[in-house]
């Protein structure tokens, strides 16, 4: 069954567009669960929680070793969920996990960087200048991230089916544009899993 990955900057409204777009293709929404069943696979619960602190609050050093046996874990897990269908996944790199499958479309949502940072100050009640490091640690950490661990540009459009920026749409509007291009998806049959996973309501 089809598959949606959502890769978004910070701020780009990313996770209501998804939580959107989940609802009305009826699809599971998958954000941080895949990092907590990632976590509980393999013996490097560091590396998932360096995962969650993008910004590096915590101060988390983790081992090469412990970082790609924690990957691995993430791309099994997605790899599980592509195959049962149906669901949306933010980040995580499905983008590239995921990559040249006809029954997966890649989405990336972004928006210009000062738009971005004045969303984050207003949500969070921070200074613009504090959110506007917010966003340039965050979008360093991802690029980072999505180069040494799967070689790929997260900038590349290549990677992507669709670029939506949230400067003009709303996320009702993106997440309205990104369901019409999941109905266009071939329906290949459902693959059973080992184990079941169960999507958290509104965890995005």
């Amino acid at each position: 069954m089809p598959v949606v990955t959502i890769s978004r900057q910070l701020g780009s409204l990313g996770c209501q567009v998804a939580r959107f777009a989940a609802e009305a293709l009826g699809y599971r929404l998958f954000w941080r669960e895949v990092i907590n069943k990632a976590a509980r696979g393999c013996d490097a619960p560091d590396a998932a929680l360096a995962d969650i602190d993008e910004l590096g609050l915590l101060g988390l050093k983790t081992s090469l070793k412990a970082s790609q046996s924690y990957v691995k874990a993430v791309k099994r897990v997605i790899e599980d969920l592509a195959a049962e269908g149906d669901v949306v996944i933010v980040g995580r790199g499905g983008q590239a996990i995921l990559r040249g499958r006809p029954d997966v479309l890649h989405v990336r949502l972004v928006a210009p960087a000062g738009l971005r940072a004045e969303r984050l100050a207003q949500r969070h009640q921070i200074s613009l200048e504090g959110a506007q490091a917010q966003v340039e640690a965050r979008d360093r950490y991802r690029r980072n991230y999505l180069k040494r661990f799967y070689y790929i540009d997260w900038d590349d459009p290549e990677l992507y089916d669709m670029i939506l920026s949230t400067a003009r749409l709303t996320p009702e509007e993106a997440a309205r544009q990104i369901v019409q291009a999941a109905l266009k998806l071939p329906f290949p049959a459902r693959q059973e899993t080992l184990f079941p996973y169960e999507a958290i309501p509104g965890a995005c």
